[in-house]
């Protein structure tokens, strides 16, 4: 298994597995935004891809920013998500591993993310490698007025 960061000539591989993950409910122009995103070394979103056999088993996508309470950058991890057919097999826990070393390397703060309370296969993993902190979660979408 190769993990290393997703490349312009992934595409064809990564997208099957990002309409996947996104429950093909995304748009055309999201998922080019997103690629190109991606693919821009100039922008804060990275992806990586677990490869096996050639072929692409899992993508990972991350943003990097900065915080307040820290001098560093903190990595939200926005998307793990491993072909139906090649799960239960490390490929998560790999994706994750080099992340990790990453965010060694580079000097982050943190690493976190959000996963749904009944995706028990994903709080199983990441209560193996991180600590659950216990907030809620909201979201307020800017069309919205506040009363």
């Amino acid at each position: 298994m190769l993990i290393r960061h997703l490349q312009q000539s992934d595409y064809d591989q990564w997208l099957p597995l990002w309409q996947e993950n996104m429950l093909n409910q995304v748009s055309d122009d999201i998922t080019a935004n997103t690629w190109g995103r991606i693919c821009d070394d100039g922008q804060s979103v990275y992806g990586l891809g677990a490869f096996g056999e050639d072929a692409l088993r899992g993508i990972l996508h991350y943003v990097l920013h900065p915080t307040t309470g820290s001098l560093k950058h903190v990595c939200y991890m926005q998307d793990l998500f491993v072909d139906k057919n090649f799960r239960r097999k490390g490929i998560s826990r790999r994706l994750l591993h080099k992340l990790s070393d990453h965010g060694k390397l580079e000097d982050w703060e943190r690493i976190y993310w959000i996963a749904a309370h009944d995706n028990e296969s994903a709080q199983e993993l990441y209560k193996s490698i991180g600590f659950k902190l216990d907030f809620s979660f909201h979201v307020l979408p800017v069309q919205n007025v506040l009363k």
